[in-house]
């Protein structure tokens, strides 16, 4: 390798493209050229001592005349005035903050004040960083590394350029993996399996992007960063609290657990109170993985951090998140928080329950394309925060222009229905309603409960909310019902058009899915369709509920004391719900008094009489190609058949039809209500008995 010329004509200063930089880079350029010269000033000392400077095999190999000229030359030592100033003391950390750069463009000075960095840690960062931005330093750190394959900083070259001994441990100390620079995400240390003072050093190509200008995130957040909605103005009653909250977050560094009790409400407390103090941050979707990019992406932007939603397994993401003291860490989910998480625990608050979206909302989300049809009346039903409402409102929009129709309601309905989806479907059978009022058949009195029942869901915020009708204690705003009646009397057809008429879906609970015979763990599945209903806006149907809901019974053995264990759990479960659920039975006497208590309505599903049967297969046969003069008033007088029985009857006489391409006729529906009394083991009029 040839030796550089001793006169420094190629110096960074003499470039015309240095001194033509403008913003950040013209500091970061500015520095390069003051390392430049000490650069050059070490390669002139090192090559008029060194005996082996005009050797063309130079680092290629050890020499005897330079290994002699190595013994002479170490150790070298500084005077201890040079020590002191070169090598700050790094035992503990100034309880002051170091001071701001005079200009605020120079991001190199105003990074390492506010990252409490060393003037030897930023010595080493320019270091690093200088062939990353002048490639005419890779061939100096080549040489000066006695290997021309190295063409970047070591730890040895950085603490040599920094007039520092390399064997004093406060100087090496700078470089283990708990020291600032590293643990920052600012430095990486390479080639581990080498010698401490000849691993090479690298800045990260974000830092490197950022202290030139660049504030594009880190590539390994890529998606994981979302916008912060706008804020909206709190409830009064909650006011007080926002304004606690935006102190604490404007005061200082911190770190904050929210505890929600539905999706959205931290976000907006947390963006009310981040915009009250004038602070910006990083709202996060990611795993524990992007956690240390996260972190460093922060402390370059000055932001906070704010995570909605931990992962299942949270422990890891918020130990590393609270661990770092230097950043305001808010964290929300509707877990209570585990101290078994962190070391260091966060502030932990509740937050205040927000109120839906009202109609001067999603009208503003809509535009005029709401003006149509009922906006209050199709979104009653939906409990969305401002920014779900937004994407709904886009949603609805798209679906809109997909049909090639103006907006309607259905579209708002799907939209915030998608908006709504959870993790339900894991636990319950997930249905899209497809049916209305006039689908069912039935008296005026159970069919006005059923209406009543649709009016308190659209309601009860207000009724239980704002006219502070609920009783207290903790108990929710749920709505319960209870359906009682012979099966295929419409219980689960009721259920289905409540959620049709809400513009919500409907979820059967799979029995099998939550019943365990090992003690606690049915309480636990329960548990976890309770949270997730609580979260989502749909309609709970808890089919054939005398499994889970019965009534408890005398202690005679163990048996019988977790089953009454069980019911317990539900009874105070039921205090706090609240979403929507709704709970079948064929025997209402089967269950529990005490949860009877607790239902808003009880709906008892009468057998339908002569009357009601002609109306069930008029309607069943409403879509069905029937032979001319069918006359069904025989049929619902002499069997006694309930709805879904009635309904039964009239498929089998459309297979019996459809099997001989010809419309149903007489013939078949007598088939198909005679076939629904074998089953049913009862005997079949007209037919003789044995």
């Amino acid at each position: 390798m040839s030796t550089p010329p001793p006169d420094g004509t190629s110096a960074a200063a003499d470039r015309p493209r240095v001194t033509a930089a403008a913003g950040p880079a013209r500091f970061l350029l500015d520095r390069l050229v003051a390392l430049r010269q000490s650069v050059t000033a070490l390669v002139e000392q090192r090559s008029a001592d060194d005996p082996t400077a005009d050797d063309p095999l130079r680092g290629l190999y050890v020499s005897a005349e330079a290994l002699s000229h190595l013994l002479r030359e170490w150790p070298r030592a500084l005077p201890a005035g040079d020590l002191a100033r070169a090598v700050p003391d790094t035992r503990s950390r100034p309880d002051e903050p170091a001071p701001e750069p005079a200009d605020p463009g120079d991001r190199l000075a105003r990074t390492a004040a506010r990252m409490r960095l060393t003037e030897l840690d930023t010595a080493v960062l320019l270091i690093a960083l200088a062939p990353d931005l002048d490639r005419t330093f890779e061939p100096l750190y080549g040489y000066l590394n006695d290997d021309v394959s190295r063409r970047r900083a070591t730890v040895g070259l950085a603490l040599e350029l920094c007039g520092v001994p390399a064997h004093l441990p406060e100087a090496r100390a700078r470089f283990h993996p708990s020291a600032p620079l590293r643990t920052l995400g600012l430095l990486t240390v390479e080639d581990t399996e080498r010698p401490l003072l000849t691993r090479s050093l690298r800045v990260p190509d974000r830092v490197t992007a950022h202290l030139m200008g660049d504030d594009t995130p880190d590539a390994a957040l890529l998606g994981r960063l979302r916008p912060l909605p706008a804020p909206r103005p709190a409830a009064a009653r909650d006011q007080d609290f926002g304004k606690r909250l935006a102190d604490l977050v404007g005061g200082g560094v911190c770190a904050v657990y929210l505890r929600e009790q539905r999706e959205g409400d931290a976000l907006t407390t947390l963006t009310s109170a981040l915009h009250t103090a004038g602070l910006d941050a990083l709202r996060f979707s990611g795993s524990v993985d992007q956690v240390p990019e996260l972190l460093r992406e922060a402390r370059l932007t000055d932001r906070a951090v704010v995570v909605c939603g931990l992962p299942e397994e949270p422990g890891p993401m918020v130990a590393e998140l609270t661990a770092a003291t230097d950043v305001t860490v808010l964290l929300a989910d509707p877990r209570p928080y585990d101290p078994q998480w962190s070391a260091h625990d966060p502030l932990v608050l509740h937050a205040p329950r927000q109120p839906p979206g009202g109609t001067p909302a999603w009208r503003a989300a809509l535009g005029p394309g709401a003006d149509g049809f009922d906006l209050a009346a199709t979104v009653a039903p939906y409990h969305l925060g401002g920014e779900r409402i937004g994407r709904a409102a886009r949603a609805a929009a798209a679906l809109a222009a997909f049909d090639g129709t103006p907006l309607t309601a259905a579209h708002v309905r799907l939209a915030a229905r998608q908006q709504s989806a959870s993790g339900l479907e894991r636990h319950a059978r997930r249905i899209r309603p497809a049916v209305d009022w006039q689908d069912l058949v039935l008296p005026e009195g159970p069919l006005g409960q059923l209406r009543e029942l649709s009016l308190r869901a659209r309601h009860r915020d207000r009724v239980l909310g704002d006219w502070r009708l609920s009783a207290g204690g903790g108990r929710g705003r749920g709505v319960l019902g209870l359906f009682a009646g012979d099966s295929g009397t419409g219980k689960t057809l009721s259920a289905e058009v409540i959620a049709a008429d809400l513009g919500v879906d409907l979820y059967v609970v799979q029995l099998s899915s939550i019943v365990d015979k090992y003690v606690g763990e049915t309480e636990k599945n329960l548990e976890r369709i309770f949270t997730e209903a609580d979260r989502t806006d749909a309609v709970l149907l808890f089919d054939e509920a005398d499994a889970v809901f019965g009534k408890r019974s005398e202690v005679k053995d163990a048996h019988d004391r977790y089953a009454n264990l069980e019911s317990a759990y539900l009874l105070q479960r039921l205090e706090s719900f609240d979403g929507i659920a709704l709970l079948t039975t064929n025997l209402r006497a089967n269950i529990d008094d005490a949860f009877t208590r607790r239902l808003d309505l009880v709906v008892d599903f009468p057998f339908p009489d002569a009357e009601q049967r002609l109306a069930l297969w008029r309607h069943g046969l409403s879509h069905v190609p029937r032979a001319e003069g069918i006359d069904v008033t025989a049929l619902a007088r002499d069997f006694e058949l309930a709805g879904g029985g009635i309904r039964s009857a009239v498929v089998t006489a459309a297979y019996l039809a459809s099997g001989r391409d010809e419309p149903v006729g007489a013939g078949d529906l007598l088939e198909g209500a005679r076939r629904e009394y074998r089953k049913a083991g009862r005997l079949v009029p007209g037919e003789a008995s044995w």
